[in-house]
């Protein structure tokens, strides 16, 4: 059972046949004994954009390892276009469709821009051409630039190109952290833009992010955790006017956008 106890309207119940992601009851650490998550529950629709967010240490990175297989998860299940991924290893899981960014160390730096989404598509090497065409139509400049070392790349530029890695393989969803971390207000803007971009294009994202305000301004839903559960649910403008999610986390009423 989720542990949800939001006090926003609640979003629509998603049926079996819309969602995507199912994770129920997750419970993950990475020590024995040692639970960072504590019976968490999310779910994402086909084309849905979902934002989590909470205070330093609520679980939110931890989620989307446990869900991405790298981090142990002791018990719960989750569950990918009706398929249980639990405990998959990540070589696993980006040939049942999930993609995972993570926050640091997110590229090869000795690599070039176009060997960096070679190594996305690692495990099906005949399909490049297709799959860079596509990632290029969404991110000009990085065929535009393909020959440039990621080393060389501006911390915006790097998230584009792990951002285009991640897509190579075509996924249903894909797992966010933080993409917005450690960049200024502009390239935070240019980070957000390609994650709407990446979802308009039909993936499902399901985004950890730093930057509250803005995570709930894009995200069609939007989860707050605290202590390693749910404890909030609701579309991005619910939360962002539910007066305890203002209080615990945002601070002031956050303007939504039209």
């Amino acid at each position: 059972m989720s542990s949800s106890t939001s006090t926003a309207p609640a979003a629509q119940p998603v049926n079996d046949g819309d969602a995507v992601v199912k994770v129920r009851d997750l419970v993950a650490g990475y020590l024995p004994g040692v639970n960072i998550l504590n019976g968490c529950s999310i779910e994402a629709r086909k084309g849905e954009l979902i934002g989590i967010i909470g205070p330093n240490g609520a679980g939110k990175s931890t989620l989307l390892k446990a869900m991405f297989g790298l981090v142990k998860v002791h018990s719960g299940t989750v569950v990918v276009r009706g398929q249980d991924i639990t405990g998959l290893k990540a070589n696993k899981l980006v040939t049942r469709g999930v993609g995972f960014v993570p926050q640091t160390n997110n590229v090869f730096a000795t690599l070039t821009i176009e060997e960096n989404l070679q190594m996305g598509m690692f495990q099906r090497p005949k399909d490049f051409a297709e799959r860079f065409d596509f990632v290029t139509s969404l991110f000009p400049e990085l065929g535009k630039r393909r020959a440039q070392r990621a080393g060389s790349l501006s911390g915006g530029e790097r998230q584009m190109v792990a951002m285009g890695r991640a897509l190579m393989m075509d996924p249903a969803v894909l797992l966010l952290d933080e993409p917005s971390a450690g960049l200024s207000p502009v390239k935070q803007d240019e980070t957000f833009l390609r994650v709407h971009e990446i979802n308009r294009a039909g993936v499902s994202v399901i985004m950890v992010e730093q930057n509250a305000r803005r995570c709930l301004q894009i995200c069609d839903r939007g989860y707050v955790l605290d202590q390693g559960r749910d404890a909030y649910t609701g579309t991005g403008r619910e939360l962002m006017k539910d007066p305890k999610v203002i209080q615990l986390y945002l601070g002031t009423l956050a303007d939504t956008v039209e």
